[in-house]
């Protein structure tokens, strides 16, 4: 803090000595509103959702499983936070990065920071075994250049471009667009629900209900009100999001449980 002048009356030298002094304090010492990402609701079709923007041109997406400190999982995203905060990059967005198995192991493709920890599924089980079955499922992905993409695992594969960060979860919500065909409209089958979008290369789009709904309803959500051709279901019922701004949205901490991965955001790297 700077130390006040002796005198009340502060001269005009004075006062510029001040103004410029807390504007180099502003700079160093207080956080950037464009380093936020942008969240905010959205009441579509009766029901309410958490959306939040990111920009990969301001912000960093990446995927975390591991400590790499302690090699054990973080399995949250609160623990996340208090290690990312102790290495001074503080989370702007954090998320369940997708389906695991009953061994907290990516279900499918997982890839950090270039390292293929997972590779790619593409068994097709029982659609009763889980929602990853429910086909296609999906791949979503962030290159070294920045951009991201949703595609189907099958054109993913197809694709063969190697990924500095990767998930691969399912069902696609939205494929090309057009909504899923296995899913129901009039489905009973209501969860709490998160999914993931890139509208552009850059501009990526992840939504967590703040109530249950339907494949269908979630899908419709993404190709109608945010306007994307492919969208991917990422987990329902324990899925929560964070932001420092909102808190934590989502599923009730009591449904919530330990994930494997986790997609963090942070302000881009200067």
């Amino acid at each position: 803090m700077l130390p006040l002048p002796s005198s009340l009356a502060l001269g005009a030298s004075a006062l510029r000595f001040l103004a410029i002094g807390c504007l180099a304090a502003l700079a160093v010492g207080c956080a950037d509103p464009a380093d936020a990402v942008d969240g905010r609701d959205v009441v579509f079709d009766s029901q309410s959702y958490f959306v939040v923007n990111v920009d990969t041109r301001n912000e960093d997406i990446e995927l975390i499983w591991r400590n790499p400190d302690t090699g054990e999982p973080f399995g949250g995203i609160e623990a996340l936070k208090t290690w990312t905060a102790g290495k001074g990059r503080p989370l702007v967005f954090a998320t369940n990065a997708g389906i695991y198995d009953r061994e907290f192991k990516p279900l499918g493709l997982y890839v950090e920071n270039g390292k293929t920890l997972v590779p790619l599924n593409l068994v097709h089980g029982n659609p009763r075994s889980g929602n990853f079955s429910l086909l296609p499922n999906g791949v979503f992905a962030v290159y070294d250049d920045g951009s991201a993409e949703v595609r189907s695992s099958e054109a993913f594969r197809a694709a063969d471009r190697k990924p500095r960060w990767a998930t691969q979860s399912g069902p696609m919500l939205v494929i090309d667009g057009q909504i899923n065909p296995q899913f129901d409209n009039g489905s009973d089958s209501m969860k709490w629900r998160s999914g993931v979008c890139a509208r552009t290369s850059h501009d990526v789009v992840f939504v967590v209900s703040r109530a249950p709904v339907n494949f269908h309803s979630f899908a419709r959500l993404f190709r109608d009100e945010i306007g994307c051709r492919d969208a991917l279901f990422l987990d329902g019922t324990i899925s929560q999001a964070y932001t420092p701004d909102d808190g934590y949205v989502g599923a009730p901490v009591f449904m919530t449980k330990p994930y494997a991965g986790i997609v963090a955001v942070f302000p881009k790297r200067r």
